[in-house]
């Protein structure tokens, strides 16, 4: 915690009247002491991450606060307010500011500790001594726990002692304060607040029945906590939580879902538990696991305001006997995309990952049977796809033998990517279940020449379909074989009648119809499509867009007898998604004293990673820089693609890079086309970077310390399909 707040950090003359003129105070410390990179990204961060949720919570305390790129390593910065800044805490305005800045990537030991500091807040003691102290050195001190904050007389005068290292800890309890340096188990695991022997049951809840506990022991009730950032609000409701089970006379066992990952709840705990609170901004992961108990579902912030509410809620529930349907069998893990914490706002980002979900399975299809497709070819010679049947005719001897066998192999892989596509958004969306109605949908997607707009309408509708289905009440009789009888016969019956009868029709109409326009493209119109191809393969980087430029690609030429427009867009759409890795590498190469010494090795990397059509390799540098690099590799793709579709370059291939050469059309024009958006890139990114002032300690040798520099750990991404 010792690195993460000095004196510099900290203005106790907060003059700002805004949150927003608040944040950009904090953080222009932040970029002096150099821990943000760029001021105008992180606040543009800070502000995506406030337009989820304000950050005001009751007793004047705002916590600003985000994961951001521009972020070299975890810092807090603490302003304290005369007339209060409105954060949007139904209480007023705050006085207390904390602006938490966490790198993209920050590990968990940094993330436990400033969950720590969240917990905190929520002592009387501390926020007490922090509106009393009175300079900057001190409030730093006991922020980061060097100094305990002790309130004597009951009239909030601080006494702040050293902490000592060799000093016996007092045993925690709600009036004493834990240093927040101190990282403990509960950070990340459950914790559980006992019962306070003797409480008084709070009024308005129930006292008979199983509300009022049992001889055996007290209430017990199990939370879950979670927020969209998973620093702050996830464990401040975890404390606030806990405090209040210490006054209501209940056992408490709370599970903080935060960005740190989470332990899991004994099951033995669960099972033991008389009620359920969720307070969560995001989908608790495993929710199933707490099926079956009274349960109190709210946001985050409500187990930050009213936390004694909620387990008198859950009381009365409990004594109602009113709980929530049990688990159905095979379903006690969520959906994917919840058990992966991914779905953290609307409808429109869990679509992306449903949709995300099908074309992460279907790539590895994709890139087998077109590899094996075009070695076919290239074995074979380009009427290969006349051959017979290699269970007809097989000669060992013969080279076009085994190009046949090939090419077969390769068209039976791509056979399986309507289906896959189909199956896997629906998998996606609902789980196994999902699974039979997907594929059957993206099957019939294929028999009536929908293609992969077909799949993905099929897959959409499978997992909307079971969906559905699981939230219809049954009864118990019945539930054993829901996911394995009546689940896959409806929901297949009924994707089945709307891919035949009802929209299979329209969009195959849609699908021949983009057919027939990739098919006409020339001149221009060509060229404009591969640079804005180029555009959309540089501009994420192995993700969404790119994606879905990638997909656009590998759509035409999963067929037999893919037209020659198609090869010419998956060649330009591979060529383009290997510039920004080789721009990086050639850049970190000619110009090293740009570039820190781990992006130079990260450049060393990203030579293969380019040649291999794996843009991944670039995203250390984005993550890093994006507003140089990432302009930089549009730039430079949309040449490449211009130049590609201009060049007629073509490619069967999806996947291979300069592997794969060749097998490509025009190979010496290709290459040409990659080595023109290669040094526009490199020269741009030289050129934005050396206008720049350095960031403190990216000197060409490292940090005056003799360390090296942090940059934004590397975005984990599977590396396929660029």
């Amino acid at each position: 915690m010792s690195d993460m707040i000095t004196a510099d950090l900290v203005d106790l003359d907060l003059s700002a009247d805004t949150k927003e003129a608040a944040a950009r105070s904090l953080a222009e410390r932040m970029v002096a002491q150099g821990r943000v990179t760029d001021l105008d990204g992180f606040l543009a961060d800070v502000a995506a991450r406030e337009a989820q949720m304000p950050t005001g919570l009751d007793g004047g305390i705002g916590i600003p606060h985000c994961r951001s790129a521009h972020v070299t390593e975890p810092t807090l910065a603490f302003g304290r307010s005369a007339a209060g800044i409105d954060f949007g805490a139904p209480d007023g305005p705050a006085d207390l500011i904390f602006l938490i800045a966490a790198p993209a990537g920050a590990d968990d030991a940094h993330l436990t500790i400033l969950s720590s500091l969240a917990r905190q807040l929520m002592n009387a003691d501390f926020t007490a001594a922090l509106r009393s102290v009175s300079g900057a050195e001190g409030a730093a001190a006991l922020i980061r726990g060097d100094e305990v904050p002790r309130v004597a007389g009951g009239a909030g005068a601080l006494s702040a002692a050293p902490a000592s290292d060799d000093s016996a800890p007092a045993p925690a309890s709600q009036d004493s304060a834990v240093a927040p340096g101190a990282a403990s188990a509960g950070a990340t695991a459950g914790r559980t607040a006992p019962a306070a022997t003797g409480a008084a049951t709070p009024a308005g809840s129930a006292t008979a029945g199983p509300a009022a506990g049992s001889a055996e022991g007290p209430f017990r009730i199990v939370a879950v906590t979670s927020c969209p950032t998973g620093i702050a609000h996830t464990y401040m409701a975890a404390e606030s939580l806990e405090n209040a089970g210490r006054e209501a006379g209940v056992e408490i066992t709370v599970e903080p879902q935060g960005s740190a990952g989470f332990t899991r709840l004994d099951p033995a705990v669960i099972a033991a538990a008389d009620a359920v609170i969720f307070a969560h901004d995001v989908p608790v992961r495993e929710k199933d696991r707490f099926a079956g108990k009274p349960t109190v579902d709210v946001g985050v912030k409500a187990g930050i305001n009213r936390p004694a509410e909620l387990i008198a809620e859950v009381r009365e529930k409990a004594a109602r006997g009113e709980t929530t349907a049990p688990a159905a069998p095979g379903q006690d893990a969520g959906t994917p995309v919840e058990r992966a914490g991914n779905s953290t706002e609307g409808y429109g980002t869990k679509l992306r990952t449903w949709l995300m979900s099908g074309v992460s399975y279907m790539v590895p299809f994709v890139a087998a049977g077109g590899l094996l497709i075009a070695l076919g070819f290239a074995i074979g010679g380009y009427k290969i796809n006349k051959a017979p049947s290699v269970m007809d005719h097989f000669i060992w001897t013969q080279a076009d033998s085994w190009g046949a066998l090939l090419f077969q192999i390769g068209g039976v892989a791509f056979g399986f990517l309507v289906p896959v596509l189909a199956g896997y958004i629906a998998y996606g969306m609902a789980d196994r279940p999902g699974l039979v109605p997907g594929f059957v949908g993206g099957a019939i997607s294929l028999t009536i020449n929908a293609g992969f707009l077909g799949g993905l309408a099929a897959g959409l509708i499978a997992g909307g379909v079971v969906m559905a289905i699981q939230r219809v009440r049954i009864p118990a009789a019945l539930r054993g074989i829901m996911p394995v009888v009546v689940i896959p016969l409806i929901s297949s019956a009924i994707v089945g009648f709307l891919m035949f009868v009802v929209i299979g029709k329209p969009i195959a109409s849609a699908q021949k119809a983009m057919t027939d326009w990739l098919s006409g493209l020339t001149g221009t119109n060509a060229v404009l499509l591969g640079a804005l191809l180029g555009l959309m393969m540089c501009f994420d980087l192995g993700g969404p867009v790119n994606k879905v430029a990638y997909t656009f690609a590998t759509a035409g030429i999963a067929v037999s007898d893919p037209g020659d427009s198609a090869m010419k867009i998956m060649a330009a759409v591979m060529a383009a998604g290997m510039v920004p890795p080789l721009s990086m590498a050639l850049a970190t190469t000619v110009r090293g004293t740009l570039f820190t010494p781990t992006e130079r090795e990260n450049g060393k990397a990203a030579w293969v990673l380019g040649a291999s059509f794996i843009s991944e390799g670039a995203i250390p540098f984005a993550a890093a820089d994006p507003l140089r690099v990432i302009p930089s590799s549009m730039v430079g793709g949309a040449i490449t693609g211009a130049l590609s579709m201009a060049f007629g370059a073509t490619l069967r291939a999806p996947h291979g890079g300069i592997f794969v050469v060749p097998l490509i059309g025009n190979p010496l024009l290709y290459l040409v086309a990659i080595a023109a958006g290669v040094c526009a890139t490199t020269a741009l990114v030289v050129l934005l970077k050396g206008l720049r002032k350095p960031a403190p300690g990216a000197t060409p040798t490292g940090t005056a310390d003799g360390g090296t520099t942090p940059t934004a750990p590397e975005r984990k991404e599977q590396p396929v399909a660029a």
